[in-house]
């Protein structure tokens, strides 16, 4: 059985493994301070969606019932994920007269085929007031060039 080392002659560490670390956590700090300012950042789709906003202000309630669901889990505002990006069902549903309605009857009774084989769930809880609302965000919902990040 071997004796431990005592401080004298213990075996010396390349210096270089320090400095690897050091550097190593130095790149790491950066990257999260840039995905950080990534995320924090305004994109062309948030600046678009604010202006529609502000020039129609009765749909921040139908954003703020869209964003307190869990619509934005299968759905993001310019990019599909597992459904169509709400900016994509605006444009299908723009010259649909009962749009409005219909959006909200599909957000109450759920739906599937519309979009493909992926169901969308239906949601009883929200009342037809609120998918009202919902679906006329939605339909404001504006077609904004792909820039890379989606909020």
């Amino acid at each position: 059985m071997t004796e431990p080392y005592d401080e004298d002659d213990a075996p010396n560490r390349p210096k270089w493994i320090g400095w690897a670390l050091v550097i190593f956590m130095v790149l790491v700090v950066i990257g999260v301070l840039n995905v950080g300012w990534l995320i924090m950042r305004p994109t062309p789709a948030s600046e678009a969606m604010a202006a529609v906003i502000a020039a129609q202000p009765e749909l921040a309630v139908g954003q703020s019932a869209v964003e307190a669901s869990d619509c934005m889990r299968c759905h993001g505002v310019q990019r599909k994920a597992v459904g169509p990006s709400f900016a994509d069902i605006a444009s299908k549903y723009a010259q649909q007269a009962d749009a409005k309605e219909y959006l909200a009857r599909k957000i109450r009774e759920g739906s599937v085929g519309t979009w493909g084989n992926i169901i969308m769930p239906r949601h009883p809880q929200i009342s037809e007031e609120q998918s009202l609302q919902m679906a006329g965000w939605v339909l404001a919902v504006p077609q904004v060039a792909a820039s890379g990040s989606d909020r």
